[in-house]
């Protein structure tokens, strides 16, 4: 027996071991990221390469200079940081990002919930058929809707505006819709029964019963369409044509690409500061996250 439990403690340290290694592997990238961030400029070249700044310290003095600037003795500006650049504006590009990211998760969650509930709980004649038609939608890419979609919002006059980003979330999306109606589907109906009885309508029933047992669910749909539209480039590249107007992912591209070439300690503190609060996000809502995928409608 003891031997058993001694293979089964060793069977686990070797697995965490081996999970531990695959996300240091995975993590790398971001650490070396965020190290490079904090270097000046010769050291990030260096051969053979370090991963902390040197000289070490716990405050670095590259984390302000990198990311906010320096001032001189007069208090003159002898150094741009990141965050003080005069050309690209991050401050208003985060003011953007978040404007339009709040706007369509509150659509996405709102239209695919109600979507959801009527593919899951209405009794409708075509309901499953029309189900499938909309998982369809998703084999279809959004390059091939460009076009189309460039268009219809041109001939609206929302061309040059934010609207475009977030409007079409209020009709939902196929994978969201299908993730709400499965977990819709685990809801016993007896509560649906008793709410009935008790004079609920349709509305009643979604807004007092199956909303409240599917927190976790929406959850995860507003955590996954905020990082979606977090890391959009490619609608606002398409839809925004004024610089004030640009997201933190253009901003990022056009604070690359400005004056040539920018040097990589600071290339690598303007994307930390892209990715920091999606990490920090994912992080604080993780437990969130794990619940709302494992489990189901109620617990026994």
């Amino acid at each position: 027996m003891a031997r058993g439990t001694d293979q089964g403690v060793l069977g686990r340290i070797a697995v965490y071991a081996v999970l531990v290694g695959i996300s240091l592997l995975f993590a790398l990238p971001l650490l070396w990221m965020l190290s490079t961030s904090l270097k000046p400029t010769e050291q990030t070249l260096a051969n053979p390469p370090t991963l902390l700044p040197e000289p070490v310290s716990i405050v670095p003095q590259q984390l302000v200079r990198n990311y906010i600037g320096e001032l001189d003795a007069d208090g003159e500006v002898v150094h741009r940081g990141v965050w003080t650049d005069p050309v690209v504006d991050f401050p208003l590009y985060l003011r953007n990002t978040l404007l339009v990211s709040f706007l369509a998760v509150g659509g996405m969650v709102i239209s695919s919930a109600l979507i959801a509930y009527g593919f899951a709980r209405v009794q409708w004649r075509g309901r499953n058929a029309l189900f499938v038609f909309v998982l369809a939608t998703m084999m279809i890419p959004f390059p091939v809707l460009m076009g189309p979609m460039f268009i219809i919002f041109r001939e609206l006059g929302w061309i040059g505006t934010f609207r475009p980003l977030w409007v079409p979330a209020f009709f939902g999306t196929a994978f969201n819709i299908f993730l709400l109606r499965q977990f819709f589907l685990t809801i016993p109906r007896e509560l649906d029964e008793a709410a009935r009885i008790d004079g609920c309508s349709h509305w009643g029933i979604f807004w007092r019963i199956i909303v409240p047992l599917s927190r976790p669910a929406l959850s995860v749909v507003a955590l996954f369409h905020f990082i979606f539209m977090w890391n959009d480039f490619l609608g606002p590249l398409i839809f925004l044509n004024h610089r004030d107007q640009f997201t933190l992912a253009l901003g990022l591209q056009l604070y690359q690409s400005q004056a040539g070439n920018v040097p990589w300690n600071l290339l690598m503190a303007a994307s930390v500061l892209v990715v920091l609060p999606v990490v920090v996000l994912f992080f604080l809502t993780q437990r969130t996250f794990v619940e709302g995928i494992a489990t189901q409608g109620l617990k026994e």
